[in-house]
Protein backbone atom coordinates (compact mmCIF):
# COMPACT_ATOMS: atom_id res chain seq x y z
CA UNK A 1 0.00 0.00 0.00
CA UNK A 2 1.68 3.15 -1.39
CA UNK A 3 -1.16 5.58 -1.25
CA UNK A 4 -1.40 6.35 2.71
CA UNK A 5 -3.95 9.28 2.16
CA UNK A 6 -6.41 6.80 4.04
CA UNK A 7 -4.75 7.92 7.19
CA UNK A 8 -5.90 11.44 7.27
CA UNK A 9 -9.69 9.52 6.93
CA UNK A 10 -9.33 7.50 10.21
CA UNK A 11 -12.20 7.99 12.49
CA UNK A 12 -11.97 9.72 15.48
CA UNK A 13 -11.45 7.59 19.00
CA UNK A 14 -10.32 7.75 22.61
CA UNK A 15 -7.47 5.12 22.70
CA UNK A 16 -3.89 5.96 21.47
CA UNK A 17 -3.09 5.90 17.59
CA UNK A 18 0.38 5.96 16.52
CA UNK A 19 1.70 6.37 13.12
CA UNK A 20 4.97 4.72 11.63
CA UNK A 21 5.63 3.04 14.98
CA UNK A 22 8.37 0.66 14.83
CA UNK A 23 6.53 -2.66 15.60
CA UNK A 24 9.79 -4.32 17.45
CA UNK A 25 9.30 -3.15 21.01
CA UNK A 26 5.43 -4.84 20.69
CA UNK A 27 7.13 -8.24 20.85
CA UNK A 28 9.54 -10.48 22.65
CA UNK A 29 11.63 -11.17 19.47
CA UNK A 30 11.92 -7.39 19.77
CA UNK A 31 12.25 -7.27 16.13
CA UNK A 32 10.32 -6.10 13.26
CA UNK A 33 9.62 -3.31 11.06
CA UNK A 34 6.60 -0.31 11.00
CA UNK A 35 3.40 0.06 10.95
CA UNK A 36 1.26 2.45 8.67
CA UNK A 37 -0.69 2.99 12.08
CA UNK A 38 -0.87 1.17 15.36
CA UNK A 39 -4.02 1.89 17.37
CA UNK A 40 -4.58 0.97 21.09
CA UNK A 41 -8.48 1.22 21.65
CA UNK A 42 -9.54 2.65 25.20
CA UNK A 43 -11.79 -0.06 25.20
CA UNK A 44 -14.85 -2.32 23.39
CA UNK A 45 -16.67 0.60 21.93
CA UNK A 46 -13.72 3.00 21.08
CA UNK A 47 -12.91 -0.47 19.20
CA UNK A 48 -16.21 -0.64 17.82
CA UNK A 49 -15.69 2.98 16.36
CA UNK A 50 -13.06 2.57 14.67
CA UNK A 51 -13.75 -0.25 13.06
CA UNK A 52 -17.34 0.99 11.81
CA UNK A 53 -15.44 4.29 10.71
CA UNK A 54 -12.79 2.09 8.90
CA UNK A 55 -12.35 1.82 5.19
CA UNK A 56 -12.76 -2.29 4.39
CA UNK A 57 -10.20 -2.37 1.98
CA UNK A 58 -7.32 -1.11 4.63
CA UNK A 59 -5.72 -4.32 6.20
CA UNK A 60 -6.01 -4.84 10.14
CA UNK A 61 -3.95 -7.35 11.84
CA UNK A 62 -4.25 -7.69 15.96
CA UNK A 63 -2.00 -8.37 18.17
CA UNK A 64 -1.37 -8.87 22.09
CA UNK A 65 1.73 -8.83 23.59
CA UNK A 66 3.71 -10.38 20.63
CA UNK A 67 5.18 -13.67 22.71
CA UNK A 68 4.31 -16.08 19.66
CA UNK A 69 4.56 -13.54 16.79
CA UNK A 70 7.88 -12.79 14.05
CA UNK A 71 7.25 -9.14 12.54
CA UNK A 72 9.16 -8.81 9.35
CA UNK A 73 11.82 -6.19 8.89
CA UNK A 74 9.93 -4.15 5.87
CA UNK A 75 6.95 -3.58 8.81
CA UNK A 76 3.08 -4.30 8.83
CA UNK A 77 0.58 -2.51 6.12
CA UNK A 78 -2.81 -0.55 7.41
CA UNK A 79 -4.02 -1.05 10.61
CA UNK A 80 -2.15 -2.72 13.47
CA UNK A 81 -4.93 -2.52 16.64
CA UNK A 82 -3.01 -3.27 19.98
CA UNK A 83 -5.40 -4.95 22.59
CA UNK A 84 -4.25 -3.84 26.30
CA UNK A 85 -5.77 -2.09 29.52
CA UNK A 86 -9.86 -2.13 28.07
CA UNK A 87 -9.64 -5.60 27.70
CA UNK A 88 -8.41 -7.24 30.23
CA UNK A 89 -11.30 -7.80 32.76
CA UNK A 90 -11.66 -10.69 34.60
CA UNK A 91 -14.28 -11.79 35.93
CA UNK A 92 -15.89 -15.00 38.02
CA UNK A 93 -19.43 -15.98 36.91
CA UNK A 94 -19.88 -18.94 39.38
CA UNK A 95 -18.40 -22.09 41.04
CA UNK A 96 -17.40 -23.41 37.68
CA UNK A 97 -17.15 -20.30 35.15
CA UNK A 98 -14.78 -17.50 34.53
CA UNK A 99 -14.67 -14.73 32.11
CA UNK A 100 -11.30 -13.20 30.82
CA UNK A 101 -11.32 -10.26 28.13
CA UNK A 102 -8.42 -10.90 25.45
CA UNK A 103 -6.02 -9.36 26.42
CA UNK A 104 -5.62 -10.88 29.76
CA UNK A 105 -2.06 -13.03 30.58
CA UNK A 106 -2.87 -16.61 30.26
CA UNK A 107 -0.55 -16.61 33.50
CA UNK A 108 -2.88 -14.44 35.29
CA UNK A 109 -5.83 -16.12 34.16
CA UNK A 110 -4.57 -19.43 35.64
CA UNK A 111 -4.19 -17.93 39.19
CA UNK A 112 -7.59 -15.57 39.34
CA UNK A 113 -9.27 -19.47 38.32
CA UNK A 114 -6.73 -20.88 41.32
CA UNK A 115 -8.02 -18.34 43.60
CA UNK A 116 -11.81 -18.92 43.38
CA UNK A 117 -11.42 -22.69 43.11
CA UNK A 118 -12.03 -23.16 39.28
CA UNK A 119 -9.48 -25.97 38.03
CA UNK A 120 -7.98 -27.01 34.36
CA UNK A 121 -6.72 -23.83 33.84
CA UNK A 122 -3.78 -24.67 35.46
CA UNK A 123 -1.60 -25.23 32.04
CA UNK A 124 -2.32 -21.43 31.14
CA UNK A 125 0.24 -21.03 33.95
CA UNK A 126 2.84 -22.32 31.32
CA UNK A 127 1.61 -20.39 28.36
CA UNK A 128 3.70 -16.86 27.88
CA UNK A 129 0.53 -15.25 25.89
CA UNK A 130 -2.74 -14.00 26.34
CA UNK A 131 -6.00 -15.35 26.26
CA UNK A 132 -6.92 -13.29 22.61
CA UNK A 133 -4.19 -15.11 21.12
CA UNK A 134 -5.10 -18.65 23.44
CA UNK A 135 -8.36 -18.74 21.57
CA UNK A 136 -7.09 -18.06 17.74
CA UNK A 137 -4.29 -20.69 18.83
CA UNK A 138 -6.32 -23.08 20.55
CA UNK A 139 -2.91 -23.02 22.97
CA UNK A 140 -2.22 -25.57 25.13
CA UNK A 141 0.90 -27.38 26.83
CA UNK A 142 1.02 -30.47 29.27
CA UNK A 143 -1.48 -32.43 28.10
CA UNK A 144 -4.36 -29.27 27.82
CA UNK A 145 -5.18 -27.24 25.51
CA UNK A 146 -7.93 -23.90 25.20
CA UNK A 147 -10.52 -26.18 23.27
CA UNK A 148 -11.25 -28.61 26.01
CA UNK A 149 -11.77 -25.41 28.86
CA UNK A 150 -13.75 -22.42 26.77
CA UNK A 151 -16.98 -22.37 27.07
CA UNK A 152 -17.88 -19.16 24.61
CA UNK A 153 -15.89 -16.47 22.74
CA UNK A 154 -17.45 -12.26 22.44
CA UNK A 155 -15.52 -11.19 19.58
CA UNK A 156 -16.29 -8.21 16.94
CA UNK A 157 -16.38 -8.82 13.50
CA UNK A 158 -15.35 -6.05 10.23
CA UNK A 159 -18.58 -3.90 10.55
CA UNK A 160 -17.73 -3.13 14.45
CA UNK A 161 -20.36 -5.82 16.29
CA UNK A 162 -19.74 -7.45 19.21
CA UNK A 163 -21.26 -10.96 18.88
CA UNK A 164 -21.04 -13.89 21.03
CA UNK A 165 -20.01 -17.78 19.83
CA UNK A 166 -21.11 -20.64 21.96
CA UNK A 167 -19.49 -23.83 22.63
CA UNK A 168 -22.53 -25.82 20.63
CA UNK A 169 -20.93 -23.47 17.31
CA UNK A 170 -18.17 -24.14 14.88
CA UNK A 171 -14.74 -23.24 16.67
CA UNK A 172 -13.12 -25.33 14.59
CA UNK A 173 -10.73 -26.01 17.06
CA UNK A 174 -7.89 -28.73 16.10
CA UNK A 175 -4.10 -28.18 16.53
CA UNK A 176 -2.72 -24.90 16.89
CA UNK A 177 -5.65 -23.74 15.15
CA UNK A 178 -9.01 -22.18 15.26
CA UNK A 179 -11.59 -20.32 12.80
CA UNK A 180 -10.08 -17.19 14.20
CA UNK A 181 -7.57 -16.88 12.28
CA UNK A 182 -8.75 -16.41 8.81
CA UNK A 183 -12.33 -14.93 9.81
CA UNK A 184 -11.01 -11.39 10.31
CA UNK A 185 -12.74 -11.24 13.46
CA UNK A 186 -11.53 -9.75 16.78
CA UNK A 187 -11.41 -12.13 19.91
CA UNK A 188 -12.48 -9.53 22.84
CA UNK A 189 -12.68 -11.81 25.32
CA UNK A 190 -13.82 -16.06 26.49
CA UNK A 191 -15.87 -17.81 29.27
CA UNK A 192 -14.43 -20.58 30.47
CA UNK A 193 -16.16 -23.65 32.34
CA UNK A 194 -14.51 -26.67 34.14
CA UNK A 195 -15.22 -28.16 37.99
CA UNK A 196 -14.74 -27.13 41.04
CA UNK A 197 -11.69 -27.81 42.98
CA UNK A 198 -9.43 -27.13 46.03
CA UNK A 199 -7.88 -23.87 45.05
CA UNK A 200 -4.86 -25.50 46.95
CA UNK A 201 -4.35 -28.13 45.29
CA UNK A 202 -4.99 -26.36 42.05
CA UNK A 203 -2.07 -23.77 42.83
CA UNK A 204 0.43 -26.73 43.82
CA UNK A 205 -0.62 -27.95 40.24
CA UNK A 206 0.51 -24.85 39.05
CA UNK A 207 3.89 -24.74 40.87
CA UNK A 208 4.84 -27.67 39.72
CA UNK A 209 3.96 -26.17 36.04
CA UNK A 210 5.84 -22.86 36.24
CA UNK A 211 8.83 -25.30 37.98
CA UNK A 212 8.92 -27.27 34.88
CA UNK A 213 8.82 -24.21 32.26
CA UNK A 214 11.42 -22.40 34.25
CA UNK A 215 13.96 -24.95 34.08
CA UNK A 216 13.45 -26.38 30.37
CA UNK A 217 12.39 -23.27 28.57
CA UNK A 218 14.81 -20.24 27.94
CA UNK A 219 12.01 -17.98 29.46
CA UNK A 220 14.54 -15.06 30.50
CA UNK A 221 15.84 -14.81 26.38
CA UNK A 222 14.05 -12.80 23.74
CA UNK A 223 12.23 -15.88 22.28
CA UNK A 224 8.75 -16.64 20.96
CA UNK A 225 8.01 -19.86 22.49
CA UNK A 226 7.71 -22.96 20.18
CA UNK A 227 8.70 -22.15 16.95
CA UNK A 228 7.10 -25.36 14.88
CA UNK A 229 4.55 -27.35 16.01
CA UNK A 230 4.75 -31.01 16.75
CA UNK A 231 4.88 -33.42 13.92
CA UNK A 232 2.90 -36.40 13.93
CA UNK A 233 4.50 -38.88 16.57
CA UNK A 234 7.34 -36.86 17.28
CA UNK A 235 8.20 -33.95 19.33
CA UNK A 236 10.12 -30.84 16.88
CA UNK A 237 13.01 -30.03 19.84
CA UNK A 238 14.07 -33.86 18.80
CA UNK A 239 13.56 -33.16 14.72
CA UNK A 240 15.75 -29.49 15.50
CA UNK A 241 17.88 -31.75 17.94
CA UNK A 242 18.47 -34.03 15.23
CA UNK A 243 19.45 -32.33 12.16
CA UNK A 244 22.18 -30.70 14.45
CA UNK A 245 20.90 -26.99 15.23
CA UNK A 246 20.55 -26.62 19.28
CA UNK A 247 22.86 -23.90 19.80
CA UNK A 248 23.99 -23.37 16.42
CA UNK A 249 24.61 -19.52 15.04
CA UNK A 250 22.47 -18.09 12.22
CA UNK A 251 23.72 -14.90 12.19
CA UNK A 252 22.58 -13.41 16.12
CA UNK A 253 19.98 -15.88 15.61
CA UNK A 254 20.02 -19.51 16.73
CA UNK A 255 17.67 -22.82 18.92
CA UNK A 256 18.22 -22.55 22.13
CA UNK A 257 20.50 -25.07 24.18
CA UNK A 258 18.10 -25.10 27.11
CA UNK A 259 15.02 -26.34 24.50
CA UNK A 260 15.78 -26.24 20.99
CA UNK A 261 12.20 -25.66 19.89
CA UNK A 262 12.63 -22.41 20.87
CA UNK A 263 14.42 -19.60 18.83
CA UNK A 264 16.27 -17.22 20.15
CA UNK A 265 17.38 -13.13 19.43
CA UNK A 266 20.74 -13.39 20.73
CA UNK A 267 20.96 -9.66 20.65
CA UNK A 268 20.76 -7.65 17.69
CA UNK A 269 19.18 -10.43 15.27
CA UNK A 270 16.97 -9.22 12.38
CA UNK A 271 13.80 -10.38 11.68
CA UNK A 272 15.27 -12.18 8.41
CA UNK A 273 17.75 -13.71 10.39
CA UNK A 274 15.59 -15.34 12.81
CA UNK A 275 12.72 -16.43 9.77
CA UNK A 276 15.88 -17.84 7.82
CA UNK A 277 16.87 -19.61 10.35
CA UNK A 278 14.20 -21.48 11.09
CA UNK A 279 13.10 -22.19 7.15
CA UNK A 280 17.12 -23.37 7.12
CA UNK A 281 16.21 -26.19 9.82
CA UNK A 282 12.91 -27.01 8.23
CA UNK A 283 14.92 -27.72 4.85
CA UNK A 284 17.57 -29.33 6.90
CA UNK A 285 14.55 -31.12 8.75
CA UNK A 286 12.98 -32.49 5.57
CA UNK A 287 16.67 -33.76 3.76
CA UNK A 288 18.02 -35.39 6.83
CA UNK A 289 14.91 -36.98 8.41
CA UNK A 290 11.84 -36.77 5.64
CA UNK A 291 9.93 -34.60 7.61
CA UNK A 292 7.71 -31.06 7.08
CA UNK A 293 7.96 -29.04 10.22
CA UNK A 294 5.10 -26.20 10.24
CA UNK A 295 5.81 -23.05 12.03
CA UNK A 296 3.78 -22.55 15.05
CA UNK A 297 5.14 -18.91 15.90
CA UNK A 298 2.76 -16.72 13.53
CA UNK A 299 5.24 -14.24 11.23
CA UNK A 300 3.51 -11.29 9.46
CA UNK A 301 4.75 -8.14 7.49
CA UNK A 302 7.08 -7.70 4.57
CA UNK A 303 10.21 -8.78 4.36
Amino acid sequence: MNDKAWIADLPQVRGKMLYGEALAPFTWFRVGGPADVVFVPADEADLSTFIKGLDPSIPVTTIGIGSNLLIRDGGVSGVVIRLGRGFNEVKVLDDISIYAGSAVPDAVLARKAADAGIADLEFYAGIPGTVGGAIVMNAGCYGSETKNVVATVTYMNRLGEICLMGASEEFDFSYRHSSFQSSGNIVLGATFETRKDDPAAIKARMEAITARREQTQPIREKTGGSTFKNPEGKSAWQCVDEAGWRGRLFGAAKFSELHSNFMINTGDATAAELEGLGEAVRADVMTKLGIDLHWEIKRIGKS
